[in-house]
């Protein structure tokens, strides 16, 4: 069991650090395309309409690539207070509680997005020419990740194995609990 969850910690390394930085390129292009926007309109005078939808569409990537990283290095909001003072009996029982239903949160958005990209395939995005279901691929991709990475962090938690590092010298995913 160990030597799986060590393999499977290495492969969500690898998948954090490749979302991490498709995230990131995903903002300095939103930030690009809007300030092309902007240039086009008060400068050009001819604004680009294509600009909102794909920088709405980019967006939405980085931002569910982030949140799935973010899962993955334990950096959203928690009630650590409660862990702390728990007795570590409860304290076990909370953390599984806690990554089980982050997995089936992720499933779920993964289950919902394929289903909500495939009922309207078929629609096109006037603007950009492209299916409207790209619009939910983000959504299917993004709660594939969170619930990978959570699955993860149970192993994790139940092996006692240390997490890898996400790929920088700086960045270490070692929690304490």
């Amino acid at each position: 069991m160990e030597a799986f969850t060590r393999a499977l910690t290495r492969l969500c390394a690898k998948l954090s650090l490749a979302a991490l930085l498709l995230a990131g390129a995903g903002l300095v292009a939103m930030t690009a395309m809007v300030a092309w926007g902007v240039f086009g309109r008060y400068v050009l005078n001819d604004t680009p309409t294509w600009v909102e939808a794909l920088a709405l569409w980019v967006m939405a990537w980085f931002i569910l690539l982030g949140a799935a990283v973010g899962v993955r290095e334990s950096d959203h909001l928690g009630f650590e207070i409660g862990l702390v003072m728990s007795p570590p009996p409860l304290r076990a029982a909370l953390i599984v509680f806690t990554e089980v239903i982050v997995l089936l949160f992720g499933l779920a958005m993964f289950g919902y997005g394929v289903q909500l990209a495939a009922g309207i395939w078929s629609d096109r995005m006037p603007i950009l020419g492209i299916s409207r279901g790209w619009d939910y691929v983000p959504m299917a991709v993004g709660g594939s990740l969170i619930a990978f990475f959570s699955f993860e962090k149970l192993m994790l938690f139940l092996t006692s194995v240390k997490p890898a590092p996400l790929g920088f010298a700086h960045f270490s995913t070692a929690q304490e609990v």
